[in-house]
């Protein structure tokens, strides 16, 4: 892969459940990638993503991976993302193709990624998202005399909610709904959410529908992005939230618009989720 002449950029775009992103050889390469990530994501004119994601190199892992949302604002971490970040760095050869599992570098530590294979490609990922947090600085919140939110009573634009708040490396705001989440109007009330004076660094926000023991519906608004069709780190942390209040079992699959993922948490340590990586197709970017 060229990664960039001068004239364009190599580029490989990727979903993980329909949560897709732009990825990038970033290594070497000192270019305005905020504004590239607004460029690229657009689905109207340009090639239409949640954002993009540069492999970069590590000093302690790896490989590091650099997130930006399609509103070209840096994200923590990235569940659906690091799965696909390491089938690209292989592909690449940043990575060797026996290396099991890979250590990612992110905003939020380093994680263990061990890919699976078939027919010589990676098909699907496992990842350790490390612990769920749930304290007002690491969040973070500002609600004065509270140190964690649990079911807490949010009022938006005349619609009252119960959020219990959690951070899976970046923060979430869990919604336990009793009516469908497909009615729930989450294009009016997530940016709305999302802006809430109690969250200063902003927050996801995650609609969620118990099925059974087993089995989550999940709806997400990103932080910086919108309405996506997954998001790893919101599907842990409506495993986490569901878990906690006794609703679902240590391993559960959580149904999002674009797929499946599944998420396993038995009360403490970390969270570990398995799920899809699919390619969708390469270019090169016009500079």
């Amino acid at each position: 892969m060229n990664r960039a002449n001068g004239r364009s950029l190599d580029f490989v775009k990727m979903h993980g459940a329909g949560n897709d992103y732009v990825f990038v050889d970033g290594r070497c390469l000192d270019l305005d990638w905020s504004a590239l990530s607004v460029a690229m994501s657009r689905r109207h004119t340009g090639i239409g993503s949640d954002g993009l994601i540069l492999a970069l190199d590590s000093d302690c892992a790896d490989l590091k991976m650099h997130m930006l949302n399609a509103d070209g604002s840096v994200g923590r971490m990235c569940g659906n993302g690091i799965r696909c970040l390491v089938a690209f760095a292989m592909d690449a050869g940043m990575v060797p193709a026996d290396r099991s599992p890979v250590e990612v570098e992110t905003a939020s530590g380093v994680l263990p990624v061990t890919p699976a294979w078939r027919d010589g490609r990676v098909v699907s990922a496992r990842v350790d998202m490390g612990e769920p947090r749930f304290g007002a600085v690491e969040v973070p919140f500002d609600v004065p005399g509270l140190a964690t939110l649990e079911d807490y009573p949010l009022s938006v634009d005349g619609t009252a909610l119960e959020v219990t708040c959690v951070s899976m490396g970046n923060p979430h705001a869990v919604a336990v709904l009793g009516e469908p989440v497909a009615d729930f109007d989450l294009a009016r009330l997530g940016p709305l959410i999302e802006r809430s004076p109690i969250f200063p660094d902003g927050v996801n926000f995650e609609v969620v529908n118990v099925v059974d023991r087993g089995r989550l519906m999940v709806r997400v608004w990103e932080r910086g992005s919108g309405q996506t069709m997954a998001c790893g780190t919101g599907a842990c942390a409506a495993a986490v939230v569901t878990r906690s209040k006794g609703l679902t079992d240590d391993a559960v699959t959580v149904s999002l618009p674009g797929g499946d993922l599944g998420i396993e948490w038995p009360g403490r340590g970390p969270v570990v989720m398995d799920g899809p990586v699919e390619t969708v197709f390469a270019g090169a970017w016009p500079l």
